[in-house]
């Protein structure tokens, strides 16, 4: 009859099956992690958003637009006060382009758009245009 001795295990036994061959140190080796179905990693990637292009709304010049519909244009579109509106319009007046605001695609086309069409309306030739910046 054989006396099994609890700290000395086959290499064969069961035991050491699950458990995995032992390293030169004593220790056991990590079993491999199942990948199988029902196994699954879950990764929380945390997304990385871009700061959409901006773009510069612009003013020319013109010599026939009155210069008082100008700052009406830039109070009304831009929201700027009165005092800023006709620092703006003195420097389209005397560089030919001056800047109204920066914006996203959108939203600098669209104050294109209405810009445009309230000088059409008006029988204006302002023109507005968009340049990315």
């Amino acid at each position: 009859m054989r006396i099994a001795d609890p700290h000395i295990r086959s290499v064969t036994s069961p035991a050491a099956d699950v458990l995995g061959p032992r390293l030169a140190n004593g220790d056991r080796k990590r079993p491999k992690e199942p990948s199988g179905p029902g196994t699954a990693v879950i990764t929380k990637t945390k997304p990385q958003t871009k700061r959409p292009n901006l773009y510069r709304v612009l003013l020319l010049n013109d010599d026939y637009t009155p210069m008082e519909f100008v700052v009406h244009v830039l109070e009304r579109f831009f929201n700027k006060d009165r005092e800023t509106a006709t620092r703006i319009m003195l420097h389209v007046h005397h560089h030919g382009i001056g800047e109204c605001g920066v914006f996203t695609y959108e939203v600098a086309e669209t104050k294109v758009t209405q810009v445009m069409d309230f000088a059409r309306k008006h029988q204006h030739p302002l023109q507005c245009v968009m340049e990315k910046k």
